[in-house]
C-alpha cells in the first residue's frame, strides 16, 4: 500500500527540478512506500527534459501531461491521481 503521494507541478522550473527530484530520492525511504506524481503543466522550457533519467530510472514515478492550465490546477489534478495515504 502506498503511504505518501508527492505532488510535484512543473512549469518553468528548469534551474530547480533536477535538484528537487534528486532531493526526493535521497530521503532514504523505501520506493514501494510512496508514489511521485509529476504534473508537467505544458512547460515550455527544458525542465522535463532535465529529469527524463530519473522518471526512467524509478518505478515510483507517474507523469500527468496536460495543457497550461496554472498551478492549483496541477496541483488538484495530481492529487486526484494520488493514491497515498497522506499527500504532500
Amino acid at each position: 500500500m502506498t503511504k505518501l503521494s508527492i505532488i510535484v507541478p512543473v512549469y518553468n522550473v528548469e534551474k530547480y527540478i533536477r535538484l528537487c527530484m534528486e532531493s526526493i530520492f535521497k530521503q532514504g525511504l523505501d520506493e514501494n512506500d510512496y508514489e511521485v506524481i509529476i504534473v508537467n503543466d505544458g512547460t515550455p522550457d527544458k525542465s522535463m527534459e532535465m529529469i527524463t533519467d530519473i522518471i526512467v530510472a524509478h518505478q515510483n514515478i507517474h507523469v500527468i501531461n496536460q495543457e497550461n492550465q496554472g498551478l492549483s490546477v496541477a496541483r488538484n489534478n495530481g492529487i486526484a491521481a494520488a493514491k497515498g495515504e497522506y499527500i504532500q
